[in-house]
């Protein structure tokens, strides 16, 4: 593992412990030239995902810019840094079992939103303004009245 400080590739592991409810490995490491000490977090990568912009370009996923766009749908509000790892991480989760090795960027934006509805409204409507491209008030109206709906009867077939 590199050295973020001086950028040695030599490293020594001074401790391990789960994280993230086991679906992690944080790793507090010790340089060996320089003493610094830093931390990596290690996960387990079903498969390479890529994502596919509604304009058709290709990218490869990005875990990390995920984790951005829902810490700052979620800023300030009472959601724990620890839990917004555990939705990142059941989300890119679901994504891989999928079995696709691309997906759409609308795919995860609307499993996104559906996490964040369950987690807060304020985060969910926050988010949703970004992705949805709000450029109105009426905007925020209409979800909110679609938030506040209630959820169609289901009924069964004979």
């Amino acid at each position: 593992m590199r050295c973020p400080f001086c950028g040695n590739l030599e490293s020594q592991v001074r401790d391990s412990r789960p994280n993230e409810e086991g679906s992690a490995i944080r790793r507090r490491r010790a340089c060996l030239s320089c003493g610094q000490r830093f931390t990596t977090v290690e996960r387990v990568q079903l498969r390479d995902l890529t994502v596919v912009k509604a304009d058709g370009r290709k990218t490869p996923f990005e875990r990390d810019k995920l984790v951005r766009s829902i810490r700052i749908a979620l800023r300030k509000r009472p959601v724990t840094e620890s839990r917004i790892e555990l939705i990142v991480t059941g989300l890119v989760r679901q994504l891989e079992a999928s079995g696709e090795t691309e997906v759409s960027s609308a795919r995860i934006g609307e499993l996104a939103m559906d996490v964040l509805r369950d987690v807060d409204t304020v985060g969910y409507v926050r988010f949703a303004s970004v992705y949805r491209d709000f450029t109105e008030a009426k905007d925020f109206s209409e979800i909110l009245t679609a938030m506040d709906a209630p959820a169609p009867l289901q009924t069964e077939k004979d």
